[in-house]
């Protein structure tokens, strides 16, 4: 059978190349096409578009790049007309996938959604245009299937793939030589927020000299963008080993997203960081309705984890919470207990290979 699958940024690619994996370990004849990154094309994926030319971050640079997004979108509706694959399997990534979503509705294809848009977070009148384009939603968070249940759309809990892909994960060597003591700096995974994030997170490096810092970097964004922030900074930089740097960390400053939860599943103590331009966070808070933007908060429906936000990520402030988390043993135990009642929640292992058997359900193929 014939895979055509969109992902369009770092978790996204991890969790569509394990899909991919779980899919192609029941039948390796079965092809994939479509747009993502590196971990796909390693798994088995005929890349279209790298998702470093295809992902901005925050309202106002999605609008300054419209002309080329929705060229980009109308070039992945060709491709999928020209391909003609037996299914279209979406992996979050909203504002491109549900538009591809009702397109390849309406032509007649069978689309499987997997990791759901944020729906629950703003904006809940999508879910109508999901249940009319979405043969079915593979869900990822616990509740999110009672979110659903609401709307009268049934969906599938598969539980949360971090789990099996963190229990893979094989400590490799780090490329760097790491001294004692460690702080591990995810600044996220688009060059906007790491442009935005790291300076301000590589402002206390000095204020913590027992300590050796390293930025977990990623290859999908060129090296310049890093090294003309870090120039001068006494830091250390790897690349695609943010695993093994968790591995090795006593705390951790990590760019709202995914990274969180990584970080949480490492049992690494944390301090949540995000800040935006002024236009798009003033735009996402009135449209956003949310109480946390750490998933660990959002799972666990308290705030665990410290969420430094907007004008509330300072030099001050950083320092304080990340002393806080190196020093106050009782803090790091709370982090901890909190930590293994996030894992008890998520469902278990084996998310990739629950939401393969439902796409081979659902395309009526036997394993």
């Amino acid at each position: 059978m014939k895979y055509y699958i969109i992902a369009g940024e770092a978790s996204g690619d991890l969790h569509a190349s394990n899909l991919v994996s779980a899919m192609r370990k029941n039948d390796s004849s079965d092809l994939f096409r479509g747009f993502g990154g590196d971990r796909m094309k390693e798994a088995g994926v005929e890349l279209v578009k790298h998702y470093r030319e295809t992902a901005f971050m925050g309202f106002w640079e999605v609008v300054k790049h419209l002309r080329k997004i929705f060229g980009f979108i109308d070039l992945c509706k060709k491709d999928i007309d020209q391909w003609k694959p037996d299914a279209v399997i979406l992996v979050d990534y909203p504002g491109f996938n549900l538009r591809i979503a009702e397109w390849a509705h309406n032509a007649g294809y069978k689309i499987f959604y997997y990791i759901s848009p944020q729906v629950w977070a703003w904006k809940e009148s999508r879910v109508k245009k999901i249940k009319r384009d979405v043969d079915k939603m593979l869900v990822i968070l616990p509740f999110e299937k009672d979110f659903y249940h609401k709307w009268n759309y049934e969906v599938e809990f598969v539980g949360h793939p971090l789990l099996d892909a963190i229990k893979d994960f094989k400590t490799e060597d780090l490329r760097l030589k790491l001294r004692g003591k460690v702080i591990a700096l995810l600044p996220g995974s688009r060059k906007q927020e790491i442009a935005t994030m790291l300076p301000i997170m590589l402002q206390i490096v000095n204020d913590f000299p027992d300590y050796q810092f390293v930025i977990a970097g990623l290859s999908s964004v060129d090296r310049h963008v890093y090294d003309e922030i870090i120039t001068g900074k006494n830091v250390g930089l790897v690349f695609d080993q943010t695993y093994a740097l968790l591995s090795h960390a006593d705390a951790a400053l990590v760019t709202s997203g995914t990274a969180t939860m990584e970080t949480a599943l490492f049992n690494v103590p944390q301090v949540v960081c995000y800040k935006g331009s002024a236009l798009s966070y003033f735009i996402a808070r009135q449209l956003v309705d949310v109480k946390y933007i750490a998933l660990v908060n959002l799972v666990l429906d308290r705030p665990l984890v410290k969420e430094l936000i907007q004008q509330y990520l300072t030099r001050e402030n950083l320092r304080s919470e990340l002393q806080h988390l190196l020093t106050d043993e009782n803090r790091r135990k709370e982090i901890a207990a909190g930590y293994d009642e996030l894992k008890d929640k998520l469902g278990g292992e084996g998310a990739s290979q629950r939401a393969a058997s439902i796409i081979f359900e659902g395309t009526g193929k036997s394993l």
